[in-house]
């Protein structure tokens, strides 16, 4: 053992730069990984902190019983009768309900906005109010409000300041803002906080999720509740209101991608290995030689391995806290931050001891475990082979079958988690199953079977470049095949970047496209409804009815339940404006002749719900005006019903609800939309929907998830990016005898440049192909696994551009090593020989 530690320390002492370089991708990995950890805990801080608790007062919940098995006559309720029970137990000092409104602000110019904001009610009363407050105060019982952080950031809002909110019938209401909540709005959803008194005048219909008791005994209130009402304790992370769930899906994919920045440095750092052990091969054969066996030169090998990756852990973990810090003022300039909830993330600079220790056992772990392969297959070729030449050297046919048998099983591996991800489709579990599985394909396909992959692809490019390019490509192009270890070494990176580049933009163009495909479905030129679902009133249909309009109804509608307990909606209009608006929409509409009263038009999806078909009658049961049986005489696409996909041919079913329009070819869509909005100033709740502005909005959010998803796959990439330079520099240096030789028979300076340069494209253009490849097969997966059914595509010239890049930063990286080869001194190059 201490012969093993002499040896591996002495390659620290005499060379340390050498030693320390296939830890350079593990620091940014380990960067990367830490990054992940530190913005995930900023983000489950930033949701947590300002989440509802259980107030101190409260000593049990009562709520729904969720239990499957519970099978009841009566489905019971959280109303005021449940209330009114629970507050009679002898001991019961009072019983709050846990009241959520839906609440209109009125804040793009005088307008609520397209997504309702929701309202948490407050009793007046300290140890019971919910929400914490992180500047102000709580709301009084009427006439003021809370906003939340993101929404008083966006909108300039302080204590103090007056706002308007839309009473139960959409009429404008000042109130004022007292306070600024420590949560943040999610997803462009203003959260709210409103008293009592002024939520019965927003929203008279509070939707109840439990009841909060203040004192009694937890059996006596069980048995006043009755049976399905689950009475609890009141748990500490209730009380502190932990357990949000606002930053966990970007906690996942900060951590799915830290993944792949570690994956890729283990294969940066496994290929810098392999290049290191070539490059030392001659003194393993000496130290053979002189009696050494092969265990304590691997077991030097991995425990110089492991303070390499230990050193990098160290160093990635502290460059860990400026990289999150920029990732979150990234984040929180394009606005990703506050799709989570929060305005700004404020992660800590210097990572926890916990996390340091966590870097650098990773990194150290993550370089042994790169350097066994290469260790092992270093210590396997013979000393006397080794002495003779430290290039070239072709492992047994043992070891070449073992390679091509381990390589195959990594293939069928991979091939077993893409079948597990498709079978879990929708699911996180199958977006894991496809990171793994794409890891062990780039494992197998250019690790394991690296040498004989890599080769085989520079075929497709080396007879056109030894034709085009002359005597330098030509070398460029043997070499690539006669050393195939090296090149698998070199190619890796940029098979990495190429893949990655690849993903990003076949995800990116086919969601662009498939966004683009639904904004353009069958769905109204123009719909116009009210954000809070209220009734509208006559002055929407006359003022939706300009001169543009080709046909427009107004549709009723109502819910029902079928006798099976599903609910269903119903939607009613004019026979006769429905058959207009229908004809003018083009969509395809069919039995519009036969529309009068006692029919009804389904979409398709409907009838197989119903299980009926055109000409057959259906009973419309539980409708608030009683059941009625209508005959289905046609069909209409589900976009164009919003997707309820039940027309009767009747307005008396339920109050109007929307209003669509049919615009003559030609008309200016936002004119319209502007037009109507200006003509219903005093109906603010309503909203003009059309297919420019859902498509403008749609986009904007892809737009975030974009640049969430080029952020930190760039984090990747620039790991690949630090292989390309620190393997290349390595072959140049083991290949120093073989430059020397090239200088002494009369290639200048020049041209041994050229020749490193045309070796770093070739196997740039080897990484474009494959990792393209590779890169277009797991986009479409990914797809796949989320859900979603359609054919990859990319803006091929972004694709292009990529592909360049890659050779570009192939190009700039082995610039520095040609100026080096340049520099070899053709004397003293072959004396190290």
């Amino acid at each position: 053992m201490p012969t093993t530690i002499g040896l591996a320390l002495a390659e620290f002492r005499h060379r340390p730069g050498r030693a320390l370089l296939p830890g350079v991708a593990l620091i940014v990995g380990v960067a990367c990984l830490i990054a992940s950890l530190v913005l995930s805990d900023a983000l489950v801080k930033a949701a947590d902190e300002g989440m509802p608790v259980v107030p101190s007062a409260v000593t049990l919940q009562v709520g729904l019983d969720q239990d499957p098995m519970l099978d009841l006559p009566v489905r019971p309720v959280l109303d005021q009768a449940a209330a009114d029970r629970i507050a009679a137990v002898p001991g019961v000092e009072r019983v709050v309900p846990v009241r959520r409104i839906g609440v209109d602000l009125l804040l793009d110019n005088g307008r609520a906005g397209t997504r309702r904001g929701v309202g948490d009610v407050e009793v007046d009363r300290e140890g019971l109010r919910r929400v914490p407050i992180g500047e102000g105060r709580s709301p009084a019982s009427d006439g003021e409000i809370a906003v939340d952080r993101v929404t008083a950031d966006q909108y300039h809002l302080a204590p103090g300041a007056t706002v308007k909110v839309a009473d139960a019938q959409g009429k404008p209401l000042d109130v004022v803002v007292r306070g600024i909540t420590k949560r943040g709005s999610t997803g462009d959803q203003p959260a709210v906080v409103v008293g009592e008194a002024l939520a019965a005048k927003l929203d008279p219909k509070p939707e109840v999720s439990e009841l909060h008791v203040v004192g009694g005994e937890q059996a006596a209130v069980a048995a006043a509740a009755g049976p399905g009402l689950l009475v609890s304790g009141v748990s500490e992370s209730a009380r502190s209101g932990l357990g949000g769930s606002n930053g966990e899906a970007l906690s996942t994919v900060l951590i799915m991608f830290a993944i792949l920045a570690l994956a890729t440095a283990s294969f940066v750092a496994a290929a810098t290995f392999r290049a290191v052990y070539l490059q030392r091969q001659r003194q393993t054969a000496l130290l053979r030689c002189l009696g050494a066996t092969r265990k304590p030169l691997v077991l030097a090998n991995l425990l110089e391995a492991l303070l390499t990756g230990a050193v990098a852990g160290a160093l990635g973990a502290l460059v860990g806290g400026p990289v999150a810090l920029g990732l979150s003022r990234i984040f929180d300039v394009t606005g990703v931050s506050a799709m989570f909830g929060t305005s700004s993330l404020t992660p800590e600079l210097l990572p926890s001891t916990g996390y340091a220790v966590v870097g650098a056992v990773v990194a150290a772990l993550l370089s042994a475990f790169a350097a066994v392969r290469p260790s092992l297959a270093a210590t396997r070729v013979s000393p006397l082979a080794a002495l003779r030449t430290s290039e070239g050297a072709t492992p047994s046919s043992s070891v070449a079958r073992w390679r091509m048998v381990f390589g195959l099983f990594l293939v069928v591996v991979a091939g077993g988690l893409v079948m597990a991800a498709l079978a879990a489709k929708g699911t996180t579990g199958a977006m894991f199953a496809v990171l793994f599985s794409a890891i062990i394909a780039v494992a197998a396909l250019f690790g394991v079977l690296g040498p004989v992959v890599v080769p085989a692809i520079s075929m497709l490019f080396g007879s056109v470049a030894a034709k085009v390019g002359g005597a330098n490509w030509k070398l460029a192009a043997a070499e690539v095949r006669r050393v195939p270890h090296r090149s698998a070494s070199v190619a890796m990176p940029l098979v990495l970047a190429a893949a990655m580049v690849t993903f990003f933009a076949v995800t990116v163009g086919t969601v662009r496209n498939l966004e683009s495909e639904l904004s353009q479905g069958s769905r109204p030129d123009v719909q116009i409804s009210d954000v809070g679902e209220r009734p509208l009133t006559d002055e929407v249909d006359r003022v939706a009815n300009r001169p543009e309009v080709a046909g427009s109804a107004v549709l009723h509608r109502a819910e029902g339940k079928r006798a099976d307990g599903d609910t269903y909606v119903a939607l009613g209009a004019d026979p006769q404006r429905l058959a207009t608006w229908l004809n003018a929409e083009n969509e395809g509409a069919t039995g519009l002749a036969d529309l009068r009263e006692g029919t009804a038009l389904m979409s398709e999806g409907a009838m197989w719900s119903w299980g009926t078909s055109v000409g057959q009658a259906v009973t419309l049961d539980g409708l608030p005006g009683g059941a009625r049986t209508v005959k289905v005489v046609g069909t209409v696409p589900s976009g164009l019903l919003s997707y309820e996909g039940v027309v009767v041919a009747d307005p008396s079913i339920g109050p109007a609800s929307s209003v669509v329009v049919a615009l003559k070819p030609g008309a200016d869509v936002g004119a319209y939309r502007a037009a109507v909005l200006a003509g219903l100033a005093a109906e603010p709740t309503v909203a003009v929907s059309t297919s420019a502005s859902d498509s403008a909005e749609n986009q904007h959010y892809l737009d975030l998830a974009i640049v969430m998803l080029m952020v930190l796959l760039g984090l990747s990439v620039a790991v690949a990016v630090t292989g390309i330079g620190t393997t290349l520099t390595i072959s140049v240096q083991e290949r120093r005898k073989e430059l020397a030789l090239r200088r002494a028979l009369g290639v200048t300076k020049g041209g041994l440049q050229h020749g490193v340069v045309a070796e770093a494209v070739l196997l740039a253009l080897v990484g474009v192909l494959g990792g393209g490849l590779l890169g277009l097969g797991y986009a479409q997966l990914t797809i796949a696994a989320v859900g979603v059914s359609t054919f990859p595509s990319a803006d091929w010239l972004s694709l292009g551009l990529g592909g360049l890049a890659v050779v570009v930063l192939a190009v700039l990286s082995a610039f520095g090593p040609a100026r080096g080869a340049s520099r070899i001194r053709p004397a003293a190059g072959l004396a190290s020989g």
